[in-house]
């Protein structure tokens, strides 16, 4: 096409948030927003090539062991973080122990960026998770609900955030809910009936949040 050149590549890297669990794939937010700058390219002048290497359940630590392919082999020129609902959660046979300690996530996160960085990506865009409605029942071998957990990460995310200002930019998805709930919306309606993983509504809520922050990173290059 006349007028484009440059091939930019925008990489999502998270879990089943990113991966679009539970709907049909072209109505996630990842594909949203792929097919959104489809249709606009014109407008940035460049071909932009949307990667998502999300995986459904995964951590931080085992996301530390796929950048090498998933992310390091790509080199993206801009780089989306998104983890905390699989690290804060507790498995059974764990007795107690989150599946990556706090300090853990927040190390994890902190070298996910910095070899993200390391292999060419100018723009790092960092999110934390919305709230779930797991509100009401203790996981077993704690006193604590999931979503007394959830916070937590979500909170070191954001203080990881501020740590890191001048080399990430921060979307604060949590805090952007929290107001969508105090102007009268209910969470569940923006997620699947297990409480945890978005649906289509939630889905679109991460688009209008997200797209003008890559838009954003894509008119910096």
């Amino acid at each position: 096409m006349k007028g484009i050149s440059q091939q930019l590549k925008i990489l999502f890297f998270g879990d089943s948030i990113c991966v679009g669990q539970g709907i049909s794939i072209h109505k996630g937010c990842v594909a949203l927003i792929s097919a959104h700058l489809e249709e606009n390219r014109s407008t940035f002048g460049k071909n932009i090539l949307v990667i998502n290497s999300s995986v459904n359940g995964r951590t931080t630590r085992q996301a530390l062991e796929d950048m090498p392919y998933h992310v390091q082999n790509q080199s993206p020129d801009i780089l989306v973080i998104q983890y905390g609902l699989n690290d804060c959660n507790h498995w059974v046979t764990d007795r107690g122990l989150p599946r990556v300690s706090l300090d853990a996530f927040k190390g994890n996160l902190k070298e996910i960026i910095h070899r993200g960085k390391k292999f060419g990506a100018k723009q790092v865009i960092l999110n934390n998770n919305h709230p779930t409605t797991l509100d009401q029942e203790n996981i077993p071998d704690t006193e604590f609900t999931f979503e007394h957990f959830n916070k937590k990460y979500n909170e070191a995310t954001r203080k990881l955030a501020t740590e890191m200002q001048e080399e990430v930019t921060f979307l604060d998805i949590e805090s952007h809910f929290l107001q969508l709930v105090k102007k009268g919306k209910k969470m569940s309606d923006f997620l699947l009936e297990d409480g945890l993983h978005l649906g289509e509504s939630g889905h679109q809520i991460y688009f209008e949040l997200v797209n003008p922050v890559i838009e954003n990173a894509i008119k910096d290059f």
